[in-house]
């Protein structure tokens, strides 16, 4: 099984990149959009169905061509869920859930804190209301596999620059303190999520994301922020994980695991 996740920012835009090309050529059993910055009705052209993948989105709500999220799958799920409960959560498009017996796949796009303090403090409030839900999920005894754009870094293996950006959203004290408190150690059995890049790469310092600014994808001054999270019971099933750095279709780069039958 392949699943990957990809922040598109602009799934539009990423498509006059070649993203779809691509993505055929991947044979992904399932993936994760993160920024699709569309409506679902924008999105009515061929292209944005390749080989008859089922496609689901959630749409913001507060504003047209904002965040977004979508799950393309080649099976057809039993069930799609696109609410957790919290309106200034849900209608910015953050959250898309698809449900395959016992598994669930679920694409995520976490606030960015980066525009100042009304976000970042938003971005807090995320993130203390989202920790029982993920509790709840991890203890259901479904399989989960969270994919998406967390805005965090968990380590200085995860950024280029740690030093410099102590202070900045995405790599502050009390951000990565959060998520690191969700995963387990990698190898670890302690029941906590498992960070599916750190468990196959314990050492590795790849990035997803790299800015825009400066040549920082040339000088490969990036962040890793994109993830896939899975419960303890999908551990053993990992078989390898890989950043598609070659193609550029956003600023971010897809991630993608294998996971074995």
């Amino acid at each position: 099984m392949r699943i990957i996740s990809f922040n598109a920012n602009g799934i539009r835009s990423a498509a006059s990149k070649g993203f779809f090309d691509w993505l055929r050529e991947q044979k992904a059993d399932v993936t994760c959009i993160q920024e699709t910055k569309a409506q679902e009705d924008q999105l009515t052209d061929p292209m944005f169905k390749p080989d008859r993948h089922h496609c689901f989105y959630k749409d913001a709500t507060t504003k047209k061509g904002y965040s977004g999220v979508a799950i393309y799958s080649r099976r057809e799920p039993d069930e799609v869920r696109t609410a957790l409960g919290w309106a200034p959560f849900d209608d910015e498009g953050r959250y898309i859930e698809a449900r395959f017996g016992n598994l669930s796949v679920v694409s995520f796009y976490i606030p960015s804190g980066s525009s100042g303090d009304l976000r970042q403090g938003f971005k807090f409030e995320v993130m203390d209301w989202l920790r029982p839900i993920l509790d709840k999920w991890l203890n259901s005894g479904r399989d989960y596999v969270l994919c998406g754009d967390w805005n965090i870094v968990r380590s200085a293996l995860d950024i280029r620059n740690w030093k410099s950006n102590q202070k900045n959203s995405g790599c502050l004290p009390a951000e990565r303190e959060w998520l690191n408190g969700l995963c387990a150690n990698a190898g670890s059995n302690d029941g906590a999520w498992v960070d599916t890049y750190r468990e196959l790469n314990p050492e590795g310092q790849d990035y997803t994301w790299w800015s825009n600014r400066g040549a920082a994808r040339a000088k490969d001054v990036g962040w890793r922020i994109d993830y896939q999270l899975v419960t303890p019971g999908l551990r053993q099933r990992l078989e390898a994980c890989a950043i598609e750095r070659e193609r550029q279709f956003s600023d971010h780069a897809p991630y993608i695991v294998d996971y074995r039958n």
